[in-house]
């Protein structure tokens, strides 16, 4: 939050512009209760704003605070506990759930009514500059502290949302994580029963079935294949490795192709062996449209 020096620094506000304003006060005392009165006029013309002003005890206590402000604003004593006071009514505004803009707008018609009493008071065309210079600068110091509360707001709802955010997406990503080492170990541990299944394959070779034996330790060679082509992939993504599906549909072309290694050594009929191999036939025209597809990208 911006210091009240600094306040009065960046808005060129001057001891002078201070006295000027002081000068002000009893033409601002002897007018605030009409500027407060047709400003809230003016507030319960908008229905959005007097939606907050339909209870007339709350009505009066805003005035009554409307009134104090106006009197603060040419006191001339512009320190931190001036500021202060700035920063609760803002917070203040924010509670109740006013839109900023309105906040605006109602600073808009007290400017408007200041300057007019400025201009109707003083016949000094100099004098009536310089007032009005002090008070559109007391008036933007003022609408710049309290929009603050505002920015305050939104910056603290978004951090904590943020913060939020990024632990779900840590948690969520350290689960994933778990889950794909999961998997490499799953993998592992089917991949060591592939190879006592190769190794049962060839006993079958050595007992004089050869062509089962054949059959069968070819396309248990196809499913360790694919089980480390699976334990490669997953251990690309646990390295941060994209995804890449033509790996996956790779693997179900071997899948398909020791289904029909082994359909031929059952002896399926002719129309089970023709549906596997136009499925394999669909299969190869997908994984060759997939693999142009990523080398066309990758060329770009």
């Amino acid at each position: 939050m911006v210091t009240i020096d600094e306040l009065k620094r960046h808005y060129l506000f001057t001891d002078e512009d201070a006295g000027l304003l002081a000068s002000l006060l009893p033409l601002a005392e002897a007018h605030k209760g009409k500027i407060t009165d047709d400003l809230y006029d003016y507030l319960l013309g908008i229905p959005e704003t007097a939606a907050f002003l339909q209870d007339d005890t709350v009505l009066q206590r805003l005035k009554t605070s409307q009134q104090a402000w106006l009197t603060d604003l040419f006191s001339g004593r512009y320190d931190n506990h001036y500021l202060r006071k700035l920063e609760k009514i803002g917070t203040a505004h924010v509670r109740t759930g006013l839109n900023a803009h309105f906040v605006n707008c109602a600073m808009n018609f007290v400017r408007q009514a200041l300057v007019n009493l400025i201009r109707e008071t003083y016949a000094d065309r100099e004098m009536r500059r310089r007032l009005t210079d002090a008070t559109e600068k007391i008036l933007d110091a003022n609408l710049d502290v309290m929009s603050a509360s505002y920015l305050e707001e939104e910056l603290k709802k978004e951090f904590v949302s943020h913060r939020l955010e990024s632990k779900l997406i840590r948690a969520t990503e350290r689960f994933t994580y778990g889950l794909n080492l999961i998997l490499v170990l799953a993998l592992a541990g089917v991949s060591i029963s592939v190879v006592a299944q190769f190794a049962w394959d060839l006993v079958h070779i050595f007992q004089g079935n050869i062509e089962k034996g054949v059959l069968s330790a070819l396309g248990t060679l196809l499913i360790l294949w694919m089980m480390i082509e699976l334990m490669g992939n997953e251990i690309k993504n646990l390295k941060g490795g994209k995804f890449n599906i033509l790996m996956f549909i790779g693997v179900i072309i071997v899948a398909l192709i020791r289904e029909v290694l082994i359909s031929t050594l059952r002896h399926d009929d002719l129309a089970t062996q023709t549906f596997l191999a136009g499925t394999l036939l669909i299969l190869g025209v997908v994984y060759f449209l997939v693999a142009k597809s990523q080398k066309d990208g990758a060329a770009r």
